[in-house]
C-alpha cells in the first residue's frame, strides 16, 4: 500500500491540483507518539487524607466578596462621606441631667418614722393649675420607637374592632379601672367606704389578683392624693403610700425575703395598673418607674406631706384574677430612674420653650 505522502506528490505534478503540501504534517501512525509519556497532574502529589479536613471547611463556608474597603465605598456613594461632627457627638458620652435637685430630703427623714395621730389617710384633692402633670410630661416626650409601637397597636385594634369598637374598648378599659381603684381605695381606708361598694366591683379578677399582695401593706398614709413638686413645678395624683412588707404573710423566710427584710419600717409609693397580658418584669411596665419615681421626689419635696418616702412598688393586676406581678423599687434603683426622669422633664421643659417662642421670621 503507497503512503498517504506518495499519493499526494502524484497528484501535485497533474495539471488539474496545485496542492503545495505543508513541510510537516500531524497526521502519523507512529507508535511514538503513543508511547509518550503523559505529563503530572501537580494536584496528585497532594496529601489528600492530610488537607481533607481544610478543603471541606473552605467548601462549606460561604465567604463574602465584599471587604471591609468596598463596604466602606459603598457607605459613601449611597450616604456620603462620614461626618466628623456626629462621630465627636457618639463620643461624648451620655446625656447628664443639669438638675441638681435631690430625690430624697434630709429635712423630713427625722420625722418620717414618728406615726401621725389620725389614722386616716391623707387624701388631698388634685388642683389644676398651670404646673404640668407627670402623665403629660411622659406623654409628650416619648422617644419615636414609643409613638411608633403605640401606634401601631392602636392601628390593629381598629382593624380588628372598628372605630366604634375601639372606642368603647378604650371606655370600658377605662372603667375598669377606675372601679378597680375605688375598691382598693375603699379597702385600705375603712370599713364604712368598703361597704358602700356592690359586690361586682369587689369581686371583679383585678381585685382578686392583688389580694395576696394587700396583705402585706399595711400603715397607709395616702390614697388618691394629690402631690406636686415645689421646685421643679411638676404634678400628680398617687395612688397609695403604705409600708410594703413582702411575704410577711408566708410561715418561712425566702432568700428574697432576706433581701428585702429591711423594707419593714420604711414608706413606700404604690402605684396600682391593669394590664391585659402578663408582665413579669420591670421592663415590660414601660415608663411607670418614671412616673412612681416622680411621685417618690414630689412627695419628699411637698409640705404637705410630713414624711419621706424612699422605695416605689407597681401592681400589675390581671382580669382573670391571676396572681398579680410586684416589681419593687428600692432606694438605690428609684435613684437611677429619677436621674431618667429628670431628663424627660428638661426635655419637656426646652419643648414647650421652643414652642412658645415666637418666630423671628
Amino acid at each position: 500500500m503507497q503512503s498517504l505522502s506518495s499519493i499526494c506528490k502524484k497528484l501535485g505534478r497533474s495539471s488539474r491540483f496545485f496542492i503545495e503540501l505543508a513541510p510537516s504534517v500531524g497526521f502519523s501512525t507512529s507508535r511514538y507518539f503513543c508511547s509518550q509519556k503523559k505529563k503530572k497532574n501537580p494536584y496528585q502529589e497532594v496529601d489528600q487524607n492530610k488537607y481533607s479536613n481544610l478543603i471541606r471547611s473552605i467548601v462549606s463556608t460561604k465567604i463574602s466578596c465584599q471587604t471591609p474597603e468596598s463596604l466602606f465605598q459603598e457607605d459613601d456613594l449611597l450616604y456620603g462621606p462620614v461626618s466628623k461632627c456626629k462621630a465627636q457627638e457618639q463620643e461624648s458620652g451620655p446625656i447628664v441631667t443639669q438638675n441638681t435637685i435631690l430625690l430624697l430630703n434630709p429635712e423630713k427623714r427625722n420625722v418620717s418614722n414618728i406615726p401621725t395621730d389620725s389614722s386616716v389617710p391623707l387624701k388631698i384633692p388634685l388642683q389644676k393649675n398651670k404646673m404640668p402633670s407627670v402623665t403629660r410630661i411622659l406623654q409628650q416626650t416619648m422617644t419615636a420607637k414609643q409613638i411608633l409601637n403605640l401606634e401601631r397597636w392602636k392601628r390593629g385594634m381598629i382593624l380588628e374592632l372598628g372605630e366604634d369598637g375601639f372606642a368603647e374598648y378604650t371606655k370600658d378599659i377605662f372603667l375598669q379601672g377606675k372601679h378597680f381603684h375605688e375598691a382598693l381605695e375603699a379597702m385600705l381606708s375603712s370599713q364604712e367606704q368598703l361597704k358602700e361598694l356592690d359586690e361586682k366591683t369587689i369581686s371583679s379578677g383585678y381585685v382578686a389578683s392583688v389580694w395576696h399582695v394587700l396583705k402585706d401593706v399595711s400603715g397607709v398614709r395616702a390614697l388618691e392624693s394629690a402631690v406636686h413638686h415645689e421646685t421643679l413645678k411638676y404634678l400628680g395624683l398617687i395612688d397609695c403610700v403604705a409600708e410594703y412588707r413582702p411575704y410577711s404573710s408566708s410561715p418561712g423566710l425566702s432568700l428574697q425575703c432576706l433581701k428585702t427584710a429591711y423594707l419593714r419600717g420604711k414608706l413606700c409609693v404604690i402605684d396600682w395598673k391593669t394590664s391585659e397580658k402578663p408582665k413579669p418584669f420591670i421592663r415590660n411596665t414601660f415608663d411607670n418607674p418614671l412616673q412612681v419615681v416622680a411621685y417618690v421626689g414630689a412627695i419628699n419635696h411637698d409640705a404637705n406631706y410630713n414624711f419621706e418616702v424612699q422605695c416605689g412598688l407597681i401592681v400589675v393586676a390581671y382580669k382573670d384574677g391571676s396572681p398579680a406581678h410586684t416589681h419593687f423599687m428600692d432606694s438605690k434603683l428609684c435613684s437611677q430612674y429619677w436621674s431618667k426622669w429628670l431628663l424627660r422633664l428638661e426635655k419637656y421643659t426646652e419643648k414647650e420653650k421652643n414652642q412658645t417662642t415666637p418666630n423671628p421670621n
